[in-house]
């Protein structure tokens, strides 16, 4: 059976294929700092079989809490010589423009552990100034005097030619086996120094935290009783294995989230929509991502702690195009200096959790809101609630100072919980100029389905999907995922003379190098697939677009095609294109994907009434019209297929549930999937 896990900041999720094709789920609480026990909890909890288990999938967030939390290794930077404040210097990039007392980000590696050393290497790959070895040794002495637990290899122009690179990380490991090292080669071929240097330096930074992590889940599968191959997943939307995940951690820096973006991508495809915002609430943070055309959009122009008021900082590997913000079903309620309601981005996560959940939380947050309101029923949780006490914090800490009844600040929660939700999702779509109604909001995760419906009307989306087995989707992603490399090398050719068997030279030996990834990670040159993409821009420009190239040997004529499809894209993205102008290559990107064997997802059989499904009547308490509103709640196990039923109505299923308003409708697919659609005003 196919198994796939995912930690998330309140919940870990399993989702799991049997041998019959039948998919169940089990969830329980994730367990920091000791993440892998929840891995184990959830597996328990699900009463599977452990040695039946063929493949593993996990995706986690320890990589994103190590940078965000500031807990990875004490690092240690060895650059060429003159390049050791790049870290610092970083880019002109500067948000808050007229903030006087504006600070840069500070670097994760201290000044006093940056070192440079005589080498140089020229943007053509040629040797200017050979490496001075003995210096090497010298930093090696003084890192193991202080104490350094990772090193990051940074040289100039290495894309070009890792010579230097290669010998310095050989000489450490000689000197010093223990100490874990990270060279920027083997992170990332492309060209921008800091961008280069940053990636890296977060790449050791995290890297002993990944493998103590990835070995201490290993060791406990293993003690299980697992004998299954084991895949984590990458930011890229596609998963690798246990060991390579441990040479390049920092592409895991967003494992967790993207898997539910690729899941709804390929629920998109089955259904027949191929334009899609996935939308993921959990306990900690709202995610979201455009799809267009079947696509997931993959970027490399990453940051992470980046805003309107912090630079952030680069993580130039592939990471699909997500925006992620702190507001999830355990955000916190609080008021500011001025008495204006705000929702997180804080969280009361696992320990203590919601006041709800009755162990010790004493701050508001929007799942109290929501079981005050009556969205959330009290009979549903694991925990004995106390709504009396939910309503009594909310009173007091929000109610009281804005003069108004608990009720009217449980539903001033979630409308700012959803007013900053909207914002995240109108960064992913009107502000990069779409028409949100011309996509179907997927919603998945514990809160999706409870806000998604709201927020379509507001956003002015027609159709809300919420999938089968939503409140672990992105597990569900997993299940559906292949294995997947990412090779981008920088490559600055001008197009007017283009050497295009030199061009096949280099893709060909990128997919050698593929082939061989693979190979060890067991999956054969036959189900090997590669996507071939150039970087391309007018000539004088700094930044590129990325073109979709053909694979195999080109013509003259395709390369003429290809110039077609860039200056398309090129007014596409930006309103204009410059024909007569010379354009140039500056990095080729090979998508190598391993093809693994997937569930097939099969179609209900349900012989079921509405009657059958309803649960109870209950109060409601809505914003539009509002008040209290009696309301039929309906269990999503037993509704039966493709019958109409009109809101407002809520629809409770096991860790999750979907409110329906007024001026709504709601049926169920032949898959089991919730289809809500917003009738026209």
């Amino acid at each position: 059976m196919r198994v796939a896990t995912d930690i998330g900041g309140t919940f870990t999720d399993l989702v799991y294929v049997d041998q019959n094709g039948q998919m169940k789920v089990a969830k329980s609480h994730t367990t920091p700092p000791n993440f892998e026990k929840g891995v184990i909890d959830v597996l328990e909890k699900s009463g599977i079989d452990k040695e039946a288990i063929a493949t593993f999938i996990h995706g986690t967030t320890v990589i994103i809490n190590a940078l965000t939390e500031r807990k990875g290794a004490k690092t240690g930077l060895i650059t060429t010589k003159g390049f050791r404040d790049i870290l610092e210097i970083a880019r002109g990039n500067r948000p808050d423009l007229f903030n006087i007392r504006y600070k840069k980000p500070e670097p994760f590696i201290e000044r006093y552990l940056r070192k440079e050393v005589d080498e140089r290497v020229n943007y053509k790959g040629e040797i200017v100034t050979p490496l001075y070895t003995e210096q090497i040794r010298e930093m090696v002495g003084f890192f193991k005097r202080e104490k350094v637990e990772a090193i990051a290899v940074v040289y100039l122009h290495s894309y070009a030619n890792p010579q230097h690179e290669k010998l310095t990380v050989q000489l450490i490991k000689d000197l010093w086996p223990d100490v874990a090292v990270s060279a920027s080669h083997e992170v990332i071929q492309e060209r921008r120094e800091y961008e280069r240097t940053n990636t890296t330096a977060l790449n050791a930074y995290v890297q002993p935290t990944a493998t103590s992590y990835i070995n201490k889940l290993y060791n406990e599968l293993t003690e299980h009783h697992t004998n299954s191959q084991n895949f984590i997943m990458q930011s890229n939307g596609g998963t690798t294995t246990f060991e390579e995940a441990k040479k390049v951690p920092i592409n895991m820096v967003e494992s967790g989230p993207v898997a539910g973006i690729y899941g709804a991508a390929v629920l998109g495809k089955l259904i027949g929509e191929e334009n899609i915002i996935g939308f993921d609430i959990g306990g900690t943070t709202a995610k979201c991502s455009l799809v267009e055309g079947g696509e997931v959009k993959v970027s490399t122009e990453y940051y992470i702690e980046r805003n309107d008021r912090n630079a952030g900082y680069p993580i130039k590997t592939p990471v699909v195009d997500i925006v992620e913000i702190g507001n999830g079903g355990g955000s916190i309620a609080w008021l500011d200096e001025a008495d204006a309601l705000k929702v997180g981005p804080k969280s009361a996560g696992a320990v203590p959790g919601p006041v709800s959940y009755g162990q010790g939380g004493t701050h508001p947050t929007t799942t109290d809101a929501n079981v005050l309101t009556g969205r959330l029923s009290a009979k549903n949780f694991d925990y004995d609630v106390d709504v009396s006490m939910v309503r009594k914090v909310i009173q007091e800490k929000i109610g009281n100072p804005l003069h108004m009844s608990a009720e009217e600040a449980a539903l001033g929660i979630i409308r700012i919980a959803n007013s900053n939700m909207l914002n995240a999702l109108k960064l992913i779509s009107v502000r990069k100029g779409h028409h949100p109604e011309e996509f179907t909001l997927v919603a998945f995760g514990g809160g999706g389905s409870m806000h998604a419906p709201a927020l379509a009307k507001e956003l002015g989306v027609k159709k809300v999907v919420i999938p089968i087995a939503s409140p672990v989707f992105s597990a569900w992603g997993m299940l559906m995922s292949d294995l997947r490399h990412d090779y981008i090398k920088t490559y600055i050719k001008r197009l007017e003379n283009l050497d295009l068997s030199a061009i096949m030279t280099q893709w060909h030996e990128i997919e050698k190098e593929a082939y061989e990834q693979f190979k060890n990670e067991g999956i054969s040159k036959a189900d090997v697939i590669f996507n071939r993409f150039v970087d391309m821009r007018y000539l004088g420009q700094e930044h590129t677009v990325k073109v979709p190239v053909l694979n195999g040997d080109w013509t003259k004529e395709q390369l003429q095609e290809i110039i077609e499809s860039f200056h398309q894209l090129h007014e596409h993205h930006y309103t204009f294109r410059l024909d007569g102008t010379e354009m140039e290559f500056v990095n080729i990107h090979v998508t190598a994907f391993g093809k693994v064997v997937k569930p097939n997802i099969q179609k209900i059989k349900r012989n079921t009434t509405l009657e059958d499904a309803k649960l109870e009547t209950r109060d409601v308490y809505f914003e539009n019209p509002k008040g209290w509103i009696q309301t039929v709640v309906y269990q999503r196990e037993l509704l039966p297929i493709n019958q109409i039923i009109h809101g407002p109505v809520i629809v409770e299923e096991k860790a999750a549930v979907t409110v329906i308003y007024e001026g709504q409708t709601l049926k169920v697919d032949d898959y089991g999937n919730l289809i809500i659609e917003t009738r026209e005003r």
